[in-house]
């Protein structure tokens, strides 16, 4: 994507994430209007939309602004994690991450006996349809952020995202077993910004990494990203086991607040002309 937009690759990025958000939240829609206790349904619904995203991807071709690929060189490695803007760019994606999936994972559940808890019929089908509604309305959120990190700099969108999401962290605990008219307005605005703010991650170190290893950069964000997930969403249950739902997301705050420390000490540094065009 940052191949094809040298300009607005933040509201470009935005809307790819956005693209994945709601496909992420798919299944929840899928078990929501007919697939509760029918697995089988959400699974082959899943993969059908799953294969139609493998054949889009067939129509794919690499924009103008794509970089001549680099042979494999592990000196790239020594070169990625000793580049002051692209490491600090990378911890605050890896504190997006220790956030995002763990919450995208558990949210249906916390939903599912918050509703049990206040004595809302159907709980599990409504958890199911709002859960698709928490997760999808980041696409909107990755999109309209995107627009804004291009007019006002990356670490100020995501520092302020992260500031918002990570107190739904620890407010999430107080609207437990609260009304619906409480719980999904609640639950929407921190779906909106968890995510809001993800593809700056990767424009930030577009704009950061020297050209022969932007890709491989990319990849080590990534990958480590996703491996970070692993640790919270294991941790949520046995937090869960602990404390009750109510307090059980506490934890993830950790991830929001650390990612914003280290973007607000990028955009103090001389690093931060490259990004957004000297916006920071």
């Amino acid at each position: 994507m940052a191949a094809w937009f040298d300009k607005g690759r933040g509201l470009a990025i935005g809307v790819l994430v956005g693209a994945l958000t709601v496909g992420s939240a798919s299944p929840h829609l899928i078990r929501g209007v007919g697939g509760i206790g029918q697995p089988d349904i959400v699974l082959y619904g899943t993969a059908a939309l799953a294969g139609l995203g493998g054949l889009l991807v067939l129509a794919y071709e690499d924009g103008p602004n794509q970089p001549e690929t680099a042979p494999f060189d592990l000196g790239a490695l020594r070169r990625i994690v000793t580049d002051r803007g692209v490491v600090l760019a990378n911890t605050g994606y890896f504190g997006h991450m220790w956030e995002l999936y763990a919450v995208w994972t558990w949210i249906p559940v916390y939903l599912a006996a918050s509703f049990a808890t206040a004595g809302v019929a159907n709980p599990e089908q409504l958890a199911a349809l709002l859960a698709f509604g928490t997760i999808a309305i980041g696409g909107v959120g990755a999109w309209l952020v995107g627009s804004a990190a291009d007019r006002w700099g990356r670490s100020t969108v995501t520092t302020l995202s992260m500031v918002i999401s990570g107190s739904a962290c620890l407010l999430a605990g107080v609207v437990y077993g609260s009304a619906l008219v409480v719980v999904a307005p609640f639950v929407m605005i921190w779906g909106f910004f968890i995510v809001a703010y993800s593809a700056q991650f990767s424009a930030a170190v577009s704009e950061l990494a020297d050209e022969s290893y932007v890709g491989s950069a990319l990849t080590l964000q990534t990958a480590i990203g996703f491996l970070i997930t692993i640790g919270s969403i294991q941790l949520i249950p046995v937090v869960q086991d602990a404390v009750g739902w109510q307090w059980a997301f506490v934890p993830l705050v950790v991830g929001p607040l650390v990612g914003s420390a280290v973007m607000l000490w990028l955009r103090r540094l001389p690093e931060a002309g490259s990004l957004t065009g000297g916006r920071g």
